[in-house]
Order: C-alpha cells, then structure tokens, then sequence
C-alpha cells in the first residue's frame, strides 16, 4: 500500500519502478473527463482516471507479465507494452490515456506503480526493463 489517500490534499506518494524518482498522484473527479494528476517535479501529467481499471482489465487478459516499455510521447512505444497500449486506438479510450498534449507519454513509468500500491497489480523494480501483471484483488 502506498502513502496518501488520492486526494488533492492527500495525495498518493509513488516511487517509478526502478526506485529512482518518487511523484505524487491524486483523482481530479472534477475535470472531464475525471482524471489521475501526476506531479513530477514541476511537471504536471494528467491521464484518463479509467486508466486503473482498464488497465488491471487489460493486464488479466494479457495472462502474464508484460513489459512497461516506458516512452515520451514523440518517441515510438514498443509493440506489446504497457506504453504503446495506453496510445492504442484499441484500448477503450480509443488513444492516448495522457490528457495533456506534449505530456502524454511515459505512461508506462507513472502509470503502474499505482495500480501496484492499490493492490492490483504487480511491478519488478529493476534498474530497467521492468514488467507488471495483474493480481486479483
């Protein structure tokens, strides 16, 4: 479990995988769509609040542990990540999870240790190369 209750106020405290960085998150239910605002530094990332639920539900499918593949946005996702499934015009946003043009990528980093300190899922913390799966809550 993971510092923080995902509020403004309260925010989630999260490492990114390797252990290199820690950011803050916290559900943004007021914007629209509802949105999971990422805190790096000054930098501010916002993604689809239904990224969690989409993305435990992708992670059951895909039965196994997939590579996060973590990118920034100008640059390509490798295929069969959880970057280049969050981008996917067959995920159930129809594109991109990132909400902020410019900021969009890097999905695959900031993204899946929440789903991990929410309890549903499961991240290797390598210095890179790093892999989730789903767990069942």
């Amino acid at each position: 479990m993971t510092d923080g209750s995902g509020t403004t106020d309260d925010p989630w405290v999260l490492k990114t995988p390797p252990g290199s960085s820690e950011y803050t998150m916290y559900r943004d239910d007021s914007a629209d769509p509802p949105a999971i605002v990422c805190q790096v530094g000054s930098t501010t990332l916002r993604y689809h609040a239904s990224a969690i639920d989409d993305l435990h539900d992708w992670l059951t499918r895909q039965g196994d542990w997939v590579p996060l593949g973590a990118a920034d946005e100008l640059k390509p996702a490798a295929d069969g990540t959880v970057e280049a499934w969050g981008r996917s015009e067959s995920n159930p946003v129809g594109g991109w999870y990132g909400l902020r043009k410019g900021y969009r990528g890097r999905f695959g980093m900031y993204l899946p240790p929440l789903p991990e300190a929410l309890g549903l899922a499961e991240l290797t913390h390598d210095v890179r190369n790093n892999s989730m799966r789903a767990l069942q809550p």
